[in-house]
């Protein structure tokens, strides 16, 4: 059975009245009341996207009406199907959202541990790019900053330090660890040097406490020239399959039509939640490289 990657543009999506009225009746009235508390109109936007992505997963994969499952949270904010328990004959999907920059996107295998991350490769706000990569020195070992250091321009140095950033971070999403986890303890050796759009790559290799990890599959693509993407996949459950010989499925971008089609609202309209949301600003000023300094790991994932 594949996995499941799929894509919401949701930086690019200005939904109207009745959308964002469906969106919200279309999720948990807890998921709902969160959402609305975010200040910042993108934001919300990207929340709701990677709500609905999950929900969307569990009726069409594990074969749930979209109105009788509910979704929870672990303990460090991993999430998961809470009721009902899949029954005899469903696979034990482990689904990840993440969303940052302009989308929000989600990865979901059948039988085996799944973390996904995404990240826009932005400059980092009024200072150097030399001077966030000391902030952020404790971050990586001295093999990632030789790899991210030699791949030219300041501008193809932060992209490559995005790029090990998604790892690492679907990584420590995969095995639920959040921010106990030292980010230098996994250390990842690139390849190719370089990736294209429309491609899946899978060679890149990660060394857990200086031993090479073998059971750990990472899977890495462009959704676009600014936005990277990794999913970490963990060893499969039952008889083992030959990660050498596996397919890694792209990424599907869907529209807020198909994002929202099989769906059934959960509660009834709320006009309140779209004067709310029309009087958000949609996004903050640039943040500043020391506030970009501090690890945000779960902030914009799920």
């Amino acid at each position: 059975m594949e996995g499941v990657r799929w894509a919401f543009r949701c930086g690019a999506w200005s939904p109207s009245r009745s959308e964002w009225l469906l969106a919200a009746r279309c999720v948990q009235q807890e998921e709902k009341q969160r959402i609305g508390q975010f200040v910042f109109a993108r934001d919300a936007k990207a929340a709701m996207g990677g709500r609905l992505l999950m929900r969307k997963l569990v009726c069409e994969r594990v074969c749930l009406p979209w109105d009788a499952f509910q979704l929870g949270r672990t303990t460090r904010g991993k999430p998961y199907l809470a009721e009902p328990s899949p029954g005899p004959g469903y696979a034990h999907w482990s689904f990840n959202v993440s969303h940052q920059g302009d989308y929000a996107v989600l990865a979901a295998e059948p039988g085996r541990q799944v973390g996904v991350d995404v990240m826009k490769t932005t400059k980092p706000g009024s200072s150097s790019v030399q001077e966030f990569f000391r902030i952020m020195t404790r971050q990586f070992t001295e093999l990632e900053w030789k790899t991210i250091r030699s791949a030219g321009s300041d501008w193809d140095q932060l992209d490559m330090f995005y790029r090990h950033w998604t790892l690492k971070e679907s990584f420590i999403k995969a095995i639920g660890s959040g921010l106990a986890f030292d980010l230098q303890r996994a250390e990842f050796h690139i390849s190719p040097s370089q990736l294209q759009e429309g491609r899946v790559y899978s060679q890149t290799r990660m060394h857990l406490d200086e031993e090479e990890e073998e059971s750990w599959r990472f899977e890495e693509c462009l959704l676009d020239k600014h936005h990277h993407v990794a999913v970490a996949l963990g060893t499969p459950e039952g008889p083992a399959c030959d990660d050498a010989e596996a397919t890694s499925p792209p990424f599907t971008l869907l529209s807020f039509s198909e994002l929202l089609s099989g769906a059934t609202p959960l509660s009834d309209e709320d006009p309140a939640y779209w004067e709310s949301f029309q009087s958000k600003q949609e996004a903050p000023v640039p943040q500043s490289e020391a506030q970009r300094g501090q690890r945000t790991s779960g902030g914009a994932s799920e």
